[in-house]
């Protein structure tokens, strides 16, 4: 992570007050929580909608910060501490980042889309990491206080740094990707996700082909082919250097064979037709993640071999399709982080495809975030569901309450229940089973379905 002296940032970002006393000090990393403060990290008091992270400036240095930034309007600025007086926490926390980035001799791949973005990342990371020393987003550390921090720690003789970007509005990923300046810049895909801040799905393709104007001059566009949004917006960038991937045969890179079996897909694509190909990930459209992974991966010079090895030991952050042992023997499909109809259709997709001689249960939450749409969404899964592969239909959620009532026209009463007490849900679905079956639970992350994930196994 980043390690320097308060004079050397004082000479990367502007500082207003006297640093003099204390300027041989260093500095290792940052940190925005008190209670995770390590030795010597520069603290970045933020100031929240509910708490101003100034307040516990005085306890982050007791807890070992090296020092702190103090916002030039706050009165009283405690005595006696190494604080460096900045206009903006937020904006001197960027600049830094900005700034430590440009004196590191590193590549940057940056990933956003509506779905699959984390485990793009993650892909990614592990492919080239066969090669190259490499760091990546941790957690939901994506948005312009996360990617600041995440860049921060950055280590010295870190190679690649592979950052996820987040938004929720149009100008934030415009922002990130010009903090980042990405050599390499992936789009997932176009889904649903944000529709109540943006109000469509041109909006959320105008907002996510953003992420190309921070992109580097000689840098390499990844992006999902089959999606036609982004197919009409990048007639508008003919000078970027663009490789494809998706189903579609006029991708660069497409699946010749997907085999879903219950620990993770085994697939071949047209670039190695005779290299079978194997990720421990469940799901068609986790196949078609990894595409952009490999062309990554080929991009930075990576053998088939070395891409092979990287898919083969891909481990993802929680909560996207983990197949977990489950009480009697169950399977539980755990993909309870987040949710959109896109992704929702996806995971069901596979699951009524998966293991035949499993009876499937599905557990099913709110997707947030939707818009004025947002009942037609969740009615329209309700349809979606087919009563000749899935048991039980369980939904959690006001929202989940017109996924279940759809679905009753098709499973029957005794088939479907709707709940919005989660103890009740988690005492239903336990009641249901029988043993040796398969649920998959998921929703938006704001609905914790993992207090369900944890009851069943």
């Amino acid at each position: 992570m980043m390690k320097r002296t308060v004079k050397q940032i004082a000479n990367m970002i502007k500082i207003e007050n006297d640093i003099t006393d204390f300027q041989d000090k260093v500095i290792i990393g940052a940190c925005i929580d008190t209670r995770a403060i390590q030795k010597g990290n520069l603290y970045v008091p933020l100031k929240g909608r509910f708490v101003d992270g100034h307040q516990f400036v005085e306890t982050a240095i007791q807890n070992g910060a090296g020092a702190s930034f103090w916002q030039k309007d706050m009165p009283n600025p405690p005595e006696g501490l190494p604080l460096l007086v900045v206009e903006d926490v937020l904006t001197a926390l960027q600049e830094l980042a900005r700034v430590y980035l440009q004196e590191l001799n590193i590549k940057v791949v940056g990933v956003t889309g509506s779905n699959g973005k984390t485990t793009t990342k993650d892909m990614v990371a592990s492919v080239l990491s066969q090669k190259f020393k490499v760091q990546k987003t941790i957690g939901n550390y994506n948005g312009r206080e996360g990617l600041p921090l995440t860049v921060l720690s950055l280590k010295e003789d870190t190679e690649v740094a592979v950052l996820e970007m987040g938004m929720s509005a149009r100008g934030e990923i415009e922002f990130l990707t010009k903090l980042a300046r990405p050599d390499i810049a992936i789009i997932t895909n176009i889904g649903e996700a944000h529709l109540q801040d943006l109000g469509s799905r041109e909006a959320i393709a105008d907002a996510k082909m953003e992420i190309v104007q921070g992109l580097s001059p000689d840098g390499l566009f990844i992006y999902m082919g089959d999606e036609p949004l982004l197919k009409e917006r990048v007639q508008d960038h003919t000078h970027l250097r663009m490789q494809t991937f998706g189903k579609n045969n006029e991708n660069d890179i497409y699946p010749i064979a997907i085999n879903q079996e219950e620990t993770g897909s085994t697939y071949s694509v047209n670039l190695a037709p005779d290299q079978p190909l194997y990720i421990p990930v469940l799901g068609e459209y986790n196949v078609l993640n990894s595409l952009a992974a490999i062309l990554t991966g080929k991009e930075l010079g990576l053998t088939i071999e070395e891409i092979k090895a990287g898919l083969s030991s891909v481990k993802l952050t929680a909560m996207r399709m983990e197949m977990l042992d489950g009480m009697n023997g169950i399977k539980v499909i755990n993909d309870a982080y987040n949710a959109s109809p896109t992704s929702m259709k996806a995971a069901l997709n596979l699951i009524m495809d998966l293991d035949k001689k499993r009876e499937k249960i599905v557990v099913l939450g709110d997707m947030l975030e939707l818009g004025e749409e947002e009942k037609e969404f969740h009615q329209e899964i309700g349809r979606f569901l087919q009563s000749s592969k899935i048991k039980y239909v369980f939904t959690y959620g006001e929202l989940g309450y017109y996924i279940a009532e759809e679905a009753h026209k098709q499973f029957g009463a005794d088939r479907v229940f709707s709940f919005t007490d989660k103890k009740e849900l988690i005492q239903s679905i336990i009641s249901h089973i029988k043993g040796n079956e398969l649920v998959l639970v998921k929703a938006s992350r704001g609905m914790q379905l993992e207090e369900v994930v944890t009851a069943l196994t």
